[in-house]
This record gives structure tokens, sequence and C-alpha cells, in this order.
């Protein structure tokens, strides 16, 4: 339990560092389920990346920024654009086979394209992309043998120098508290660096395409150590999820709609033209807003997706993995339109970081979709996620190895876990109560439309939670369940009050109240311990709205 180098997570990013920082020293990879259980693990669509002759650095630069509504940091978009095909590069030869043309001997990939990009230069593996990304990076890091893995682990918290740092200036992460998910043991974990590569928090929702991992909890973490947490308020909710009492959770590829598949009301009529002019290749805050509006005001419990006028064989051979699934909810997407609705599915904003994955905590890095580095902005352009992963997951490998070596200083003697006077609980149903409750707060009152009236009620509702949930966390002995609920309690509320913060109507976050375009762009910033006290001009509106008429 003292490596030189501890991941927490075990997605593309955090693999990605992994192997790199295994390079030179020892790595302990905590991974909170059985590999290659992640959010990678589930990415259909695939990895943006400059790839042809025809396609060019400024043009996906261009493309991120339009997408990102003025608040992408060009540096870092143009950094990540630059250093991408290097890194695909890499995992070709790790072994990940993206799909060609028309045979596996064919040299020239099968680029496809989606929302937002002005060019084709997705690289996918069929439909099922972060699978295979995932099938090669399990395999490397399991043939390395300074690398360890410890399945079914859980961070509760990162473990720093200082008990306070509300700068950090002075502050050195050296490592975190994991507990054994089925032993019940909390293990003392001391490590000369740290990367928080936890993926995001779609668990908030009540709806949403994330695995029941993603429960905000590196975001959580870094809050509480010390790190300043940027723009929460940017949610991507995915505009096509099944919609099926059967189905959970089960992602209807954006590509689809990059390979001509078109949205209608359940009278087969289209719709995306009245919204947008891209139509169906609109990016998905529009698209998301366009169906959420359609079924609001039109009564539809869901809106259809139709690639039935696709030759068979074509749809078959790009979406084999959605329409196998599709299949077994009785749905042929060859010869019918597939019920959609949106679903909470990316979180743009994080633990803030600079270029290299290094937060404001000396040896603390983080990387992946837990961390705000600025390549997103206010929504993210499709498949970036991915490529922004492995970039960072490398860059942020890289500064961390400079960094020990330069530096190899033993970590400092660590307080062992202690439990205080908790005792086993009886009363669970009140996690599962508690939990309930926060996502349906989140679902109604924080979700692709909000207002002032909605955001002020759903902060009161959260922090009343939090305060049962705190009680019950210092009372009873701590569980998988407990941690996850503590950390979703408070990336709620990071969420909600970056979202009262922002006046204006930008990418992600559209606020009824506030439906212009503020005359600056800036980010959200929500430092660690600040609590939200409403200012004037927030209150005003709230009186406003319930005055009488």
């Amino acid at each position: 339990m003292d490596p030189d180098f501890l991941v927490i997570g075990s997605g593309l990013a955090g693999l990605t560092f992994a192997l790199r920082a295994a390079e030179q020293g020892s790595v302990l990879v905590v991974s909170k389920d059985r590999l290659p259980e992640s959010a990678t693990h589930y990415a259909q669509g695939g990895i943006a990346s400059v790839w042809s002759a025809d396609d060019s650095f400024d043009a996906h630069v261009e493309d991120t920024l339009i997408a990102g509504a003025g608040l992408c940091h060009r540096d870092l978009v143009a950094l990540v654009v630059r250093e991408g095909p290097e890194r695909i590069r890499d995992l070709i030869a790790l072994g990940t086979s993206f799909s060609r043309r028309e045979t596996r001997d064919d040299p020239e990939y099968d680029l496809g394209q989606e929302g937002g990009h002005s060019h084709r230069r997705i690289l996918h593996a069929s439909d099922a992309t972060g699978r295979e990304i995932m099938r090669a990076l399990v395999a490397a890091v399991r043939a390395t043998p300074n690398i360890l893995v410890l399945e079914r682990h859980l961070a509760i918290d990162l473990i720093t120098d200082a008990t306070e740092c509300p700068t950090a200036q002075s502050c050195s992460c050296w490592g975190a508290y994991v507990l054994d998910r089925d032993g019940g043991r909390v293990h003392t974990v001391r490590a000369r660096a740290t990367l928080l590569a936890t993926g995001g928090a779609g668990k908030v929702y009540l709806y949403t395409s994330n695995p029941d991992i993603a429960t905000g909890d590196g975001i959580a973490m870094a809050c509480r150590a010390g790190v300043p947490i940027g723009n929460m308020e940017f949610i991507q909710f995915h505009p096509t999820c099944l919609y099926h009492p059967a189905a959970k959770s089960f992602l209807i590829s954006e590509a689809l709609r990059g390979e001509g598949a078109v949205l209608r009301r359940p009278d087969g009529t289209p719709f995306m033209a009245a919204y947008d002019a891209r139509a169906e290749l609109a990016p998905r805050d529009v698209v998301a807003r366009a169906i959420d509006s359609e079924m609001k005001v039109r009564g539809y419990d869901c809106v259809y997706l139709d690639i039935s006028h696709q030759p068979r064989e074509f749809v078959i051979g790009r979406f084999p993995t959605i329409h196998a699934r599709c299949l077994q909810y009785g749905i042929d997407l060859t010869k019918e339109p597939i019920p959609v609705v949106p679903a909470a599915h990316y979180c743009c904003g994080g633990a803030m970081t600079d270029a290299n994955g290094a937060t404001n905590i000396r040896r603390l890095y983080a990387a992946g979709e837990v961390a705000m580095t600025g390549l997103h902005g206010a929504n993210r352009l499709a498949s970036n996620s991915l490529l922004e992963a492995l970039v960072l997951g490398h860059r942020a490998g890289t500064h961390a190895l400079e960094v020990v070596r330069a530096n190899p200083r033993t970590p400092p003697p660590l307080p062992p876990w202690n439990p205080g006077g908790a005792t086993d609980s009886d009363e669970s149903v009140v996690v599962t109560q508690n939990w309930d409750e926060i996502r349906r707060v989140m679902w109604n009152y924080v979700g692709i439309v909000r207002s002032n009236r909605r955001l002020d009620r759903a902060l009161r509702r959260i922090l009343a939670l939090q305060e049962e949930i705190l009680r019950y966390y210092w009372d009873f002995t701590i569980t998988g369940d407990l941690i996850e609920l503590r950390n979703l309690a408070l990336v709620a509320e990071l969420i909600i009050v970056s979202a009262i913060k922002r006046k204006e109507s930008r990418g992600l976050h559209h606020n009824i109240d506030y439906p212009s375009l503020a005359a600056t762009a800036a980010d959200t910033v929500v430092w660690p311990g600040e609590r939200f006290v409403p200012d004037a001009q927030f209150r005003a509106s709230l009186d406003r709205r319930r005055a009488p008429a």
C-alpha cells in the first residue's frame, strides 16, 4: 500500500496514466468495480482526431470552440487537438483495432462524423469503441509487472499534509483512504503522486446514460481536499437514450444522426429543422433542448429516431451493438424508428487543472471527466471526451514522473483510518431514500431547462439532505453506498451553486430567467468551503416571480 503512484479510477485516463507512470515507478490502480467497468467501456461513437488529409487541426479547434459557446480555453484546445493523433497511435500500438473502410487490410480507417464536426474525424471500433479501447488497455496493464489493480475498492478521501488548504499553496497530497467493498476494511494508501480519474457524476440525475459507478466521487474528494471546482452547471444531456421500461440507461449513439438518422414526432413529422439549420447535426445541447421542448409542449412521452431509410446491411454493419440491443426489446431499427428521450450524459465541469492535469494541490492530478481543463467550455463536442482522457492522462503521467524524479521525497507517516464510535446501521433505508430524493430533485429542478425559483428550491432541499447524510456518515460504519451518497449530495450542491452563479444562458446551461448571453464569458468557480449566499439580483428575481399577479 505504498506505491510511487496512486491512480483512483480505471477508465481511459486512469489506465493511460498508469502505463506512463509504470515506466519508472510502481503504480496502484484503485478500481471501484471490476475491470473493465468504466464510463469508457460504454462509449459507442468513437474518439475525435484529425486523421484525414481533408481535415486540419485548425478545423477541429474551431469546431470545438463553436460547440463550447465561448468558454473553451483556446490554448488547451489546440494542445489536445494537436497531440491527439500521436496518442491514438499509442492506442493502436497497444493493439486497439479501429474500424477500416472495407477490410482490416484496407489502410484507411472508417472515419465517422457526428454533430458539430465539420469533417469526418471520428475513429471508431464499430459502435463499441470504448469496449475495444478498454480491452487493449486492460491487457497492457495486466501485462505490466509493476502495476497492481485493486478491484472493488473505493476511495473515501484524499490525504494531504494540511487540515485546510483554501489556496493549497503549501499543501501536498500523499495518498488516500480506500475501502475494500467486499471485506469492509479501510486501507491507508501512501503515494508520491495521486491521480483522480473517477469519471463523471451522471447518477446525480434520475435518468442517465452513465454506469452505476458514476457518482462524482473524484469531484467530491477534490473539493473536500481544497481543489476549486469549475463549470459544474454544464451537464450535457445526451439527446437520445432508449425509451423502454426494461432498458436501463442504454445510449443510442450520436453516430446514428451522423449517418443520416432523423428525429421525428410520434406522427412521423421531422422537427429538428425548426430549431436549428443544422437539423440532426446540431450540437447536443441544441438537440436535447429541442427534444425536451417537443416533449413538454406537446405532451409526448418520447420522440423517435429513425434510420430505417438506410440500407439494412449498412445499419447492421455500422451499428451491430445498438441493433442487437434494440432487438432484445422488440425494436428492429432497420424497419422502424427507435423511441428516445434525453438523459444526463457528461459533466463538462470538475476539478480545475492545468494543461498537465495538475491541480492546485501539489502531487495531485485529475484527468478525464472528473477534471475541468477548459477543453469543453459550455458544451462538449461529440467524441472529444475520449480524446481529452487520452491526451491529459498521458500528460499527467509524464508530469508526475518528472515531479517524483525531481523530488523523490518519501511520503510522511499517515494516520490510520479512525472510525470513531461508528456502529453498524440497521437503517439502510435512509441511504436508499436520500439517494432517490437527490436524483429526483436534480432531475425536476436542475435539468435541461432551469429557473431561479427551481434552483432556489433545489438548493434548500439538497442542503437539508446533506445534514441528514452527514449525521448518518459519522454515526454509522461506512459502506460503499454511504460513501457514494455523501459524494452525490456534495456534487448536487456544486451543480446548483454553479447554476445560480451564472446569470445567463450559455451552452448546456439554460435559465429562463436569464435567457440571453452575458456580455463577457467567464468560467464559474466554486472554492472549497464556499457556501452560497444568494445575491440581491438572484433574490430580487425570486421575489418578482413570487409576487401576486
